[in-house]
């Protein structure tokens, strides 16, 4: 029961410190502005957490692990490529739209300041899983034989992009929109484009 609840603490002090760094960044935010935001007391967030570094390092952590994104279970289980495909570019398209959750800047002021080598360890990851799961679909004859390599830097580098410069300038869903069905168009052969693409 102690376990219990100390567990939904740590993760409501996880939840609540996501929206302060995603509206305020991550230099600007304190453990103090946690405890405030929390309603928690220092030495009640210092049970769980040693600083702000560790609590952003579990939530980037936490982000990466995303079901939607477990391409590699997924595979095991021998699920479409298309299908696997289709939700998560469908997660990354509802995250563009958001770009008041976006920790872009958080996660840019933090390599600035504290670890570059942590963003590229999760950079490396994205690559990794991406490149697997479009030559699992070249393999099952899904998608067409691209250049994972090339494909997979405008998977991740348009996606972050948008995350960055929506917090600058308004986009439409137009524009995210046209990032997603350019990676379906790249994939997917137009056999089977026509009936199952969207």
């Amino acid at each position: 029961m102690m376990t219990e609840k100390k567990e939904k603490t740590r993760e409501l002090i996880i939840d609540i410190s996501y929206t302060l760094f995603a509206k305020n960044g991550f230099n600007k935010i304190t453990m103090k502005d946690i405890c405030d935001a929390t309603n928690m007391s220092r030495g009640g967030i210092y049970s769980h957490f040693s600083s702000t570094r560790e609590i952003f390092e579990v939530i980037l952590e936490k982000l990466n692990q995303k079901d939607e994104m477990n391409f590699y279970e997924e595979m095991k289980k021998s699920i479409p490529a298309i299908e696997i495909m289709n939700r998560a570019l469908a997660l990354m398209e509802n995250e563009m739209k958001h770009p008041e959750d976006s920790l872009s800047l958080a996660m840019y002021e933090y390599s600035g300041s504290v670890d570059s080598n942590l963003m590229q360890h999760f950079n490396k990851i994205g690559e990794k899983k991406w490149t697997a799961l479009i030559k699992y679909g070249v393999e099952r004859g899904e998608f067409c034989n691209v250049n994972a390599d090339e494909l997979v830097n405008v998977i991740l580098y348009a996606y972050q992009g948008v995350r960055m410069w929506s917090r600058i300038i308004p986009m439409t869903p137009d524009v995210f929109k046209s990032i997603t069905n350019l990676i379906k168009n790249q994939l997917i052969k137009e056999k089977i484009s026509n009936g199952i693409k969207n």
